[in-house]
């Protein structure tokens, strides 16, 4: 795997393992060298030419030494039908980034349209700034209101799924579900939340509306932030891998074969 690929999946944070990008010569902190690891392509709406296009990087990016342990990408991209432009930046870290192999994961991301590239899917769009919103007040060491961000997220999320797959996110007397039912029967429908902690999904939003409703103060808030936000964005991970499965198997016919021998099972 090539560095390429990891900053193409931006926002996810899996870590994964890629080919030497930076050669076996430790760079000095505070210095730029330029990599080759193939090239970054997002998929925006261009607001210029006005279609879904890929918004493609050079085959040269700038790589700035920040830690021993982390590297900071600049990535300038074009639309592949016209000449519009737009940025994006990646902070990447790993244990041994000089190593044949290194083991990195995306630690920072963020992106520059500058009103001329628009999300594809708004929905991502609102949850991608949401979380740089919540890294942003981190940073700034506002842990509650960082916080606030992860649990809109986590709300947005939910809800999204259970309009996808019929869930009510009303009672029958018109009024707001509670959290807890609602997050249960959207993840008995489809599995939102990884198997890796599934019991535990309300718990997380009890650990994200603690801190809102008083109950931690700002240092235990920004203790719980980074823990908190990589179990959220392995709950967005999830919904995006369960997708983008569903979707290939869709393009192979395996829906329609699968409903097929189901009316033939129930035939004979």
């Amino acid at each position: 795997m090539r560095l390429s690929d990891v900053l193409n999946k931006a926002p996810e944070t899996c870590t994964a393992q890629v080919e030497n990008f930076l050669g076996f010569r430790k760079v000095p902190w505070g210095q730029h060298r330029n990599i080759r690891v193939g090239r970054v392509v997002k998929n925006c709406r261009c607001s210029r030419c006005g279609g879904d296009r890929s918004f493609v990087s050079g085959d040269q990016l700038s790589c700035l030494m920040t830690t021993e342990r982390s590297v900071s990408i600049d990535v300038c991209l074009k639309c592949s039908a016209c000449d519009a432009k737009m940025e994006a930046w990646f902070l990447v870290a790993g244990d041994d980034l000089f190593s044949q192999s290194p083991r990195v994961y995306l630690e920072r991301y963020s992106e520059n349209r500058r009103e001329i590239a628009n999300a594809v899917d708004q929905a991502e769009a609102q949850i991608a700034d949401l979380l740089e919103r919540a890294q942003i007040a981190f940073d700034d060491h506002l842990g509650a209101g960082a916080m606030i961000y992860l649990r809109k997220v986590f709300e947005m999320t939910t809800v999204s799924a259970a309009e996808l797959v019929g869930v009510p996110v009303k009672t029958s007397n018109e009024k707001r579900k509670p959290f807890r039912s609602l997050l249960k029967e959207v993840n008995e429908r489809n599995r939102i939340i990884p198997r890796e902690f599934s019991n535990d999904g309300y718990r997380l939003f009890s650990e994200l509306s603690e801190v809102i409703h008083g109950d931690s103060d700002e240092v235990v808030a920004l203790e719980k932030f980074i823990p908190c936000r990589r179990l959220l964005i392995g709950v967005l991970d999830n919904i995006r891998n369960t997708r983008e499965l569903e979707e290939a198997k869709a393009s192979l016919g395996w829906s329609i074969v699968d409903a097929d021998n189901n009316v033939e099972g129930v035939a004979k």
